[in-house]
Order: C-alpha cells, then structure tokens, then sequence
C-alpha cells in the first residue's frame, strides 16, 4: 500500500484506489455497496500487518472492493477430478532422482512465461471438453487438450482476451506427447519434479490471507478443497530458515510479488500447504 493510500482517510483510500485500478461503478448505490466491503477489507489487511505475527504480509489491491465469496466466484476455477485422469502414476520418471539442488527458480533458466491476469479463464480454446473454456477446468484435461489439439498457439497468433474465443487450431508453436501425475500426497515427490521441471498444481486458493497476500513466505493457514490451478516454479528457503515453494499465480503482477507468491513447504500435513502437492502433474515432450 503506498504511504498515501495508508494515511488517508477511508474515502479517500476508496478514491485513491478506484483511481489506481481504474474501478468504475455503475451508481452511487453501487459504490457505496463496495465501499462498505472495501473498508471492511482495508480494516482487516491493517490490522493483520499490524499484528506483525506472520512471516507474510497482506496489501490493499484490486480485489479489495470484493467479498471473499465474490473474490472465489470469479477466480478460482480449478475443477477437482474423481478419479484423476492420467497416465499410471507409476510412469512418474522422477521417481529415482536422488539429489536436488537446494534451490531453484525456473525463472533465471528461461523457462517461464510472463505473469498474465487470468480473469476467470484457464483455457479458452477448450471449451468442449472438462475444461469448459471461461468457466474453470482441471489442469490434466488442459494438457490432453494441447495434446490432441497437435499444439498450442502463441500469444501473438491468438491473443488472449478472458473471454471464450473461436480457436485456430493451425497456428501451434508448443506441442506435447502426454503429461505425468506426481505421486500424491508427497512433497518429497513434488520437490523431484519441480527439482526438473515447473509443475502444474492445483491449491485451495480461497482464504482471504491468500486474496491479499503481498510478500514474505505465506504460512497462513488454508484448507485442502482445491479451487485454484497454479505453476510451481522453484523453491528455496527464506532468510529465516523457513523452506518454500516458488509459485506462479494468474491474477496479474499486482498480486504477491509481482505475480508470485512463496508458499510455505515440507509442512506436516502430506497433503502440502493448501493441498499443493495433492494434484500436481506436468507435460512431457
């Protein structure tokens, strides 16, 4: 939060951030519904930065005018699948790997992509299949897509707008064989692969600590009733000693930091911090 939207007073912090995120509402009665909500939310983000007894800290961004229920409706879209669909889980080719580098950030090695701002889209193009184009879908059914779809375009060949769009099916710049699932309920596992490669996870996104979160390791506590798809990039370990997972998120780089977030890792749940090593897998070439 800048130093003026911090002293300001709350109608002013309302205005400041409309002017910052470009907010326009419909009325009067309209702004003042989500002025309500934005206070609300501001006086939370305050008072938990204040705290001070989280590793993480909270920022007043552009889903400060959203309830949490709002926020869920239009974000997270990740589709559970029972059972998961994949290739055997015994095909996990990294299940020997023996030795990881203590860190690793996908990023310096140029094999990720710019932070984009999802909407509420995850693939567009599919919209035959689970993945439903604008309305969510399961991160496997987005790699059988690619798959039989020969490939996938580029950005520049068919622009992404959040919206359902016709597809060009001709134009793919990326293709892949097949995808893998990582053994579940395994961090160990999880660090193999990320250790090779960025890996497509699925996280229970939906609390407010992740709706807000600015910086530092989250630690927050969260569910395992997975709603969101994500990529981990890398991982690491914090200055204080705490280890993390390296993840790219979907909600523009105004969100976390510049896109990302650290998320808390080797917790002692198997299931990972907000299930992030429940349903992971990623494509093989």
């Amino acid at each position: 939060m800048s130093r003026s939207l911090h002293e300001a007073s709350m109608p002013k912090k309302h205005e400041l951030w409309m002017a910052r995120f470009g907010c326009v509402y419909k009325d009067s009665e309209e702004k003042e519904m989500h002025f309500k909500i934005f206070q609300t939310n501001v006086e939370f983000i305050e008072s938990f930065n204040g705290a001070g007894s989280r590793s993480y800290k909270l920022s007043v961004n552009e889903f400060a005018d959203q309830t949490n229920e709002e926020f869920i409706a239009s974000r997270n879209g990740y589709k559970r699948s029972s059972p998961r669909k994949s290739l055997a889980t015994s095909s996990f080719r990294y299940q020997n790997v023996t030795t990881v580098p203590s860190s690793i950030d996908w990023r310096k090695k140029g094999a990720v992509t710019p932070v984009k701002d999802q909407g509420n889209v995850l693939v567009d193009c599919d919209t035959s299949g689970v993945d439903q184009g604008c309305e969510g879908g399961l991160m496997d059914d987005a790699f059988t897509f690619i798959e039989n779809n020969h490939g996938l375009a580029t950005e520049a060949n068919y622009p992404y707008k959040g919206i359902d769009g016709t597809c060009s099916t001709k134009k793919a710049a990326a293709k892949i064989n097949g995808y893998e699932d990582v053994p579940a309920n395994s961090e160990k596992a999880l660090l193999k692969a990320v250790a090779n490669q960025p890996v497509s996870v699925a996280i229970d996104a939906s609390g407010s600590d992740f709706q807000f979160y600015s910086s530092g390791v989250f630690t927050g506590e969260c569910g395992t009733s997975l709603d969101h798809g994500v990529t981990a990039v890398g991982y690491g370990t914090s200055a204080d000693g705490t280890k993390y997972w390296l993840v790219k998120n979907s909600w523009g780089t105004e969100w976390g930091v510049d896109g990302y977030i650290m998320m808390q890792r080797n917790v002692d749940a198997s299931e990972g911090l907000c299930g992030i090593a429940m349903e992971a897998s990623y494509p093989i070439a």
